[in-house]
């Protein structure tokens, strides 16, 4: 056993979804641990085809981002705790589902490949920037999410109270 000291800490969002006007959502929410950061408040649309008006980008587009953006700074984090010079990163991604549908049923979603290319501005050798790029896939929240998938639980509001569905 190496005797370093184990930490653990807590990540929690609450967060608030509204429906307003044809498909868009109004969403406001914050951090509540390890720290209370200040409320954020974000909207999203649906485009012509799913019956919305385009006034917001598309809730896939906050994933997609999200995406991106949690591992370009689990990167830059992590190069610092790493020792590895790092003077910017770039990542492009591209994320696909497919959606199947039968007739008038609602269709189904699913994954089929999320890609990213990462390229890093660093002098630091592939040995190195791999290292720093596992580290920070381990880091990344969604990365982690996306690796080790756990239930999404649901609970539908009935009278006073909400009752559980899955």
């Amino acid at each position: 056993m190496s005797g370093n000291k184990i930490n653990t800490f807590n990540v929690t969002y609450e967060v608030c979804g509204r429906s307003v006007g044809k498909m868009r959502n109004e969403v406001t929410g914050r951090q509540v641990e390890p720290t209370v950061e200040p409320e954020f408040s974000m909207a999203t649309d649906e485009a012509g085809f799913h019956g919305g008006d385009g006034s917001a980008p598309l809730p896939l587009a906050y994933f997609c981002t999200g995406l991106v953006a949690c591992l370009m700074t689990q990167i830059r984090a992590f190069a610092k705790r790493l020792r590895i010079d790092l003077k910017g990163v770039d990542v492009q991604a591209t994320i696909r589902w497919q959606g199947t549908s039968e007739g008038r049923n609602p269709y189904e979603s699913a994954p089929v490949e999320f890609s990213l290319d990462v390229d890093m501005d660093s002098d630091a050798s592939l040995e190195d920037r791999t290292r720093l790029l596992e580290a920070a896939k381990k880091g990344c929240f969604i990365e982690a999410t996306l690796a080790n998938p756990i239930p999404v639980r649901h609970r539908l509001r009935e009278g006073g109270d909400f009752v559980a569905i899955d």
